[in-house]
């Protein structure tokens, strides 16, 4: 079968085709791993180099295509949409598979009709809280291209229930929540993890990484740290992340900032620590976000506070003790604190790409069979 997937060439601070980074190079990347042929039209809003990326070899069969409208040539991105029309046309894919954002789910939408194929929509966060809904008639432009679809999939079980009340969409709705490397995320030497941060295996660690933000529920760590340095004095924070200047990291000979850490260094931070906090405010955003976080430290075997919100819920649904009130500091402080003390791991399986994958294949081929 022949796929067309359509994405940004940028995902969360990553190069999709050069850095093979997370959903957006997975989904493809899996579906030619299980024989299909696959071909990608990738537009970059940061104007990284155009090309054509073979990655085709004895097991697959993939191809990326990246286009960028640089400088003043930046207008000319009002007619990718005709130029991507004209590259499916030649390929002439058997089915669509659309992501990243509300335009590319758009001209998904607009190219599968004009070709008369099936087109499938993957949202991996509700795109109604991204700064491109604020354009007026985006968010009705997406929610009818969504509609269209004959099959979504969708990164968390809140926003799949979404999808299928609020929107109303028509076709096959299937929550397919976003996984992790499981070569670089695991359980591995924790007093060498240590070692690489400065940290002393004799005293006890609590932490996060990621964007250290106001909206992203920072705060109420800040706070909750208050409490838990004054009665735990063998506990240290440690911190990971950009941050924005008004909302600065504790100072504190305690309190340990990495600054922003590669992707492989936030697992052995994850391994070095002995809680990890999740905070997520309950905020539309929050509500149908699925955390990568959420993953990343439970692959790494590490005991976890989680704020109760959205698909955390349902993750967390079998050990409710570790599972704060977003927002409230003394919650947070006393779920960490029994978990410094009394440590409680949730049993969550976590798939590889390739299971998922392999999984909501036969779905997505059905679709050809069907039209």
């Amino acid at each position: 079968m022949k796929i067309a997937f359509l994405c940004k060439r940028q995902y969360m601070s990553k190069d999709v085709i050069l850095d093979k980074y997370a959903r957006l190079y997975e989904i493809p990347n899996q579906l030619a791993h299980l024989g299909h042929q696959v071909e990608c039209f990738c537009l970059s809003y940061q104007s990284h180099n155009e090309g054509t990326w073979d990655e085709s070899d004895e097991h697959k069969q993939l191809i990326w295509h990246s286009k960028s409208y640089i400088g003043l040539k930046k207008v000319g991105i009002l007619s990718y949409p005709f130029l991507l029309l004209q590259q499916l046309k030649q390929y002439q894919p058997d089915i669509i598979i659309t992501a990243s954002d509300i335009p590319h789910i758009v001209w998904g939408a607009w190219c599968s009709k004009k070709l008369s194929v099936p087109f499938v929509a993957d949202l991996y966060d509700n795109f109604e809280g991204f700064g491109q809904a604020r354009i007026p008639g985006m968010k009705q432009l997406l929610r009818k291209a969504v509609c269209q679809a004959q099959l979504v999939t969708t990164t968390s079980q809140p926003l799949a229930d979404l999808v299928k009340l609020d929107y109303a969409a028509q076709g096959q709705v299937i929550s397919m929540p976003s996984t992790v490397d499981l070569q670089t995320f695991g359980k591995k030497n924790k007093q060498a993890a240590q070692a690489k941060f400065g940290l002393q295996h004799h005293k006890q660690y609590i932490g996060t990484a990621g964007g250290l933000y106001k909206d992203k529920g920072v705060e109420v760590i800040y706070n909750a740290w208050e409490q838990i340095k004054n009665e735990m004095p063998n506990v240290h924070l440690v911190l990971a992340g950009p941050f924005q200047p008004d909302c600065p990291p504790p100072e504190d000979d305690r309190v340990h900032y990495l600054g922003a850490l590669p992707h492989h260094d936030i697992a052995m931070l994850f391994q070095a620590l002995d809680v990890g906090i999740i905070s997520i405010l309950d905020t539309p955003f929050g509500r149908y976000c699925f955390p990568q976080k959420a993953y990343e430290m439970l692959a790494c075997d590490l005991a976890v506070v989680v704020a109760n919100v959205g698909e955390m819920n349902y993750l967390f649904s079998t050990t409710p003790q570790v599972l704060f009130k977003a927002g409230d500091q003394q919650d947070l402080a006393d779920k960490l604190k029994h978990q410094i003390t009394h440590p409680v791991r949730a049993e969550v399986v976590i798939q590889d790409w390739r299971t998922i994958i392999k999984g909501i294949e036969p779905v997505i081929a059905s679709l050809k069979v069907n039209t």
